[in-house]
């Protein structure tokens, strides 16, 4: 069952611009329709006594405000795509999400600001006769087309016949992977990276919640070999340390960066959201006069840090950040 979207326009739209982001070297490409984002994102830093007590100071890298459809690493990964799909004359793009998806609701924004059409690859075909929830009701109201499939077929999601499958299907199309994360938005969240080594006070340690793992790939390599990258997995399997040195290679060719993983903080598994962690989120929120972070990453990530440095995983003195992904 698949939900419709108006017809995309005739031709991609005219070229992405080029232009240089104020307060670091990187150059940023802007899409017609697309408005830029904010960048630098803001570095803040927050008392908080769990972490002071333990001589650690903690910043909040506010990813969460860097574009008001793309937050976070969300344009961070999207947006090379978007740049490679229409200077390969694209009109749609096709990528792939559970029914809570922020990828999925990041691309149908896009597409709905860039004139792309948009197809949603759904997990789970008991979803496709039911209401949908929130999160894809969004994705819908953006004009991507849903598209449920069994989680057996979906399993299958890279296989080059499924792919194959879906083009007999739809027609041509421009394939991001779930979650984003490939060679293009792994080099993407590289400029994260290099972003906070332009602050005035690099951090020793920055962490970032991790799905698929692209941004953390970025991220470490960006910040290079003398300031470590932190993932905290927010889901269960003890994959992600492969999938970030996959992404890697492929991008850069090998390892880059000091990163590590901090696993078991996935609180039952993805998007599982259990009391503890409801109530953990609601009071860092009303602590620092901050909105209530995203229960399936940011406050996943938050409360891992929270944990690790009352355990003293950190050192005194250190200087650690959180990438809020919004």
């Amino acid at each position: 069952m698949c939900a419709s979207r108006p017809s995309p326009p005739s031709r991609p739209g005219p070229p992405a611009r080029s232009c240089a982001a104020p307060g670091n070297n990187e150059t940023v490409t802007t899409l017609p329709g697309l408005p830029p984002a904010a960048l630098p994102s803001p570095l803040q830093e927050i008392h908080d006594d769990r972490f002071a007590r333990r001589g650690v100071r903690l910043l909040l890298k506010r990813d969460d405000l860097l574009h008001p459809d793309l937050p976070g690493n969300k344009w961070r990964k999207l947006t090379p795509n978007l740049r490679a799909a229409t200077e390969g004359g694209h009109r749609t793009l096709l990528t792939f999400g559970g029914a809570w998806s922020n990828h999925l609701r990041a691309t149908a924004a896009a597409g709905r600001l860039t004139g792309l059409a948009t197809i949603g690859v759904v997990r789970g075909d008991e979803l496709a006769g039911r209401p949908l929830n929130e999160s894809l009701a969004r994705c819908a109201a953006d004009g991507m087309r849903l598209h449920f499939v069994s989680r057996a077929a979906y399993r299958r999601r890279t296989e080059p016949g499924f792919l194959a499958g879906l083009r007999d299907r739809f027609g041509d199309f421009f394939a991001v992977p779930e979650g984003g994360s490939n060679t293009a938005a792994v080099r993407g969240c590289a400029a994260l990276g290099r972003e906070l080594l332009d602050a005035p006070h690099p951090p020793d340690v920055t962490a970032v919640a991790c799905g698929t793992g692209g941004t953390l790939a970025g991220l470490a390599a960006g910040l290079g070999p003398r300031h470590r990258a932190l993932g905290v997995p927010v889901l269960r399997g003890g994959f992600l340390g492969r999938s970030v040195l996959e992404l890697q290679t492929a991008a850069f060719g090998g390892r880059r960066g000091d990163w590590s993983l901090a696993e078991g903080h996935h609180h039952g598994g993805f998007a599982r959201v259990p009391a503890p962690l409801e109530a953990f989120a609601e009071d860092f929120a009303a602590r620092h006069g901050l909105p209530a972070p995203d229960r399936v990453y940011v406050a996943k990530l938050l409360f891992a840090l929270t944990a690790l440095a009352q355990q003293g995983a950190f050192t005194e003195g250190t200087v650690l950040a959180a990438v809020i992904t919004g």
